[in-house]
């Protein structure tokens, strides 16, 4: 059975939080591990705070979109946002990478996405945004499978 929620945002950081817990609660329908439901928060957290502080730049105006689909036993998670884009994702996707080293950045979000996810697929363009894919297949699962 397949399922599916869509969440919009401002992009605000006190609002990472919101979309953490919000799609966690979502998921949970599926009873993940709890590793699994920690690792699909870590992602959300990650992906949410690049679209806020890379995207646009702490722009309040900007809108983060998710879209989360249940299909059996898999998770697809999108994250959008129509900030300034990534100049180069293969750049981006290397550990340690940061636009904002003065912020104390790490430069492991994608890193960590990567490692966290089965599947991660990140598309960009400069001045309209970017938009990360995530699959996670669950192990534990008992999917609504009707």
């Amino acid at each position: 059975m397949r399922n599916e929620m869509h969440l919009q945002f401002s992009a605000l950081s006190q609002n990472e939080s919101f979309a953490r817990v919000t799609v966690a609660a979502f998921v949970a329908q599926l009873d993940p591990t709890l590793d699994e439901l920690t690792e699909i928060k870590t992602v959300v957290s990650e992906a949410v705070t690049n679209a806020i502080i890379h995207g646009y730049e702490n722009d309040p105006s900007g809108v983060v979109y998710i879209s989360v689909i249940i299909e059996g036993h898999t998770v697809h998670l999108t994250i959008r946002d129509h900030g300034k884009g990534i100049e180069n994702v293969e750049e981006a996707r290397q550990p340690l990478f940061t636009t904002k080293p003065e912020l104390e950045r790490s430069g492991m979000g994608f890193t960590i996405m990567e490692n966290f996810m089965d599947e991660v697929n990140i598309y960009s363009r400069v001045n309209e945004g970017t938009t990360v894919e995530l699959i996670k297949h669950l192990t534990k699962s008992k999917a609504l499978c009707n």
